[in-house]
């Protein structure tokens, strides 16, 4: 079994450069909980291996998974969401500092749900969901109509700060990725796996 320093290695293990570290300093300064190294790395890796063009990320933060998951690939188009347009406006400075191209990116302000059941049908490659945990089990079911088939959807926090695993938590945002995995689990034409970075990453295959 990981250890806690083995696990810790493994986070270490994903270097970040100055600027991926300035988006991170800019979610702190607003009070935002970007993805951490490894999982940013992860999502990065997933978008180059599947050779991801267009990637929907719900919960753009100041940029800090954004900024992986279009420094994939070149072809890689970004449409990502966000409640605040103040944090929008930290991604986008950041974006542009590392020179991607404005037309890679589409930053939304609004609601994750209300934007979503406006994309395309099966339009999209990768699917990043970090937004209401709550709202996790009617995300699936806007990313299952969103992606392509054998594509893939990611969420994070699946692990939820230890308290998935426990089962005497069941606040609303536990229960409600508990039942995430039960359903992805118990459906027969999903693949899935949890990988345990940072808190958590679910990745879903969609059925080819």
């Amino acid at each position: 079994m990981t250890n806690a320093a083995s696990l810790a290695y493994a986070e270490g293990y994903a270097a970040e450069d100055a600027l991926a570290a300035e988006a991170r300093q800019r979610a702190e300064v607003v009070g935002v909980a970007p993805v951490g190294p490894a999982c940013a790395s992860v999502l990065g890796f997933l978008t180059a291996a599947i050779g991801a063009r267009a990637v929907v990320e719900i919960g753009t933060g100041t940029g800090v998974s954004g900024l992986c998951l279009l420094r994939a690939s070149k072809e890689v188009v970004l449409t990502s969401v966000d409640r605040e347009a103040e944090h929008q406006r930290h991604a986008r400075e950041v974006f542009t500092v590392a020179g991607i191209a404005p037309q890679r990116f589409r930053l939304i302000a609004g609601s994750a749900l209300d934007v979503m059941s406006r994309l395309a049908d099966g339009g999209y490659d990768l699917v990043f969901l970090d937004g209401d945990k709550v709202e996790y089990g009617e995300y699936l079911d806007e990313a299952l109509r969103l992606v392509r088939p054998g594509g893939l959807i990611c969420f994070d926090n699946a692990l939820w700060h230890d308290r998935v695993a426990d089962p005497d938590q069941n606040d609303p945002e536990t229960a409600a990725i508990r039942d995430l995995l039960q359903r992805v689990q118990g459906d027969e034409t999903l693949h899935a796996i949890v990988l345990p970075v940072g808190d958590g990453l679910l990745v879903i295959r969609s059925a080819a």
